[in-house]
């Protein structure tokens, strides 16, 4: 049996909230850099497969795989550590301030790892601009201007929906990135982790770091966007909600429902009966 209790993986988020506060810079920045490329490689897949099959579903259905890439190989994920390094801070295990020096340098790490590929796949997509009417590129475009300026058009109540969009969502992505810990095999990881991305993605809601592609890659490749646009309407809310969401829908709820019954266990279950090394990336 690879299945591992929740009581259990309560600890387990703790201890992997600790180990990301005191990573390095230049760690961080590396592994932001490598989680946003590789995010922003499943997101141009999404598309590339909707655009071909006219099915939104089909592209949320591999949406996945970049997300299971990132904790397989250890990077971060900002959104995922809304979740984890907070609890590490409740727990008196690592402190306020190198919380927000792992959000800062991995959010810096994500944008220049998301445009960096933005400017590869353009030039990929378009033979260096040459092909106009590149479907994906459209599509990009779109969801650009359907991220910023359709927001701005509703003015309070857009920001407030951009914010909304952003706690679902990160509600679900917390919970894939917590469900990767209840399994010690790499399928059940795999499996576990799948379920709640896909169930995001399908429903359109929002999550910093595809933005952190999309928005920018829509910018370069002539959406009627900002930078202005994008960060007042859509990035400031979407961090802000996917924050709430994974601290509060997750991680708070989890240490409610699990605290007690993994305090209990901690003193009670003998040394050799423990998880102490899963074999997983987080």
């Amino acid at each position: 049996m690879d299945y591992v209790k929740p009581d259990l993986v309560l600890t387990q988020m703790i201890e992997s909230g600790v180990r990301k506060a005191e990573l390095s810079i230049m760690q961080l920045l590396a592994r932001g850099f490598l989680g946003g490329a590789i995010l922003a490689f499943a997101t141009t897949l999404a598309f590339t497969v909707t655009a071909q099959t006219k099915l939104g579903v089909v592209g949320a259905l591999l949406f996945p795989v970049g997300f299971v890439m990132i904790v397989l190989l250890g990077l971060e994920l900002v959104t995922g550590s809304f979740c984890l390094i907070p609890l590490s801070v409740m727990a008196g295990k690592t402190s306020a301030g190198k919380m927000l020096n792992n959000f800062f340098w991995v959010i810096v790490g994500h944008i220049v790892g998301s445009v960096f590929y933005a400017l590869l796949f353009y030039a990929a997509a378009t033979n260096f601009g040459t092909i106009t009417d590149q479907p994906v590129v459209q599509t990009i475009i779109k969801a650009a201007e359907s991220k910023t300026i359709a927001y701005a058009s509703k003015g309070a109540s857009g920001w407030a929906t951009a914010f909304i969009k952003a706690v679902l969502c990160n509600w679900m992505v917390t919970l894939g990135a917590v469900m990767a810990l209840f399994s010690t095999s790499t399928m059940g990881k795999i499996a576990a982790m799948w379920l709640p991305i896909l169930t995001f993605f399908a429903q359109g809601f929002e999550h910093a770091v595809v933005n952190m592609f999309v928005i920018p890659a829509g910018i370069l490749y002539g959406a009627n966007v900002s930078v202005a646009d994008w960060w007042l309407w859509n990035q400031i809310p979407v961090l802000l909600g996917n924050f709430a969401g994974g601290l509060l829908f997750t991680g708070l709820f989890l240490y409610f429902v699990h605290a007690k019954k993994s305090e209990r266990s901690a003193r009670h279950q003998p040394a050799e009966d423990g998880f102490a090394e899963l074999a997983v990336n987080d």
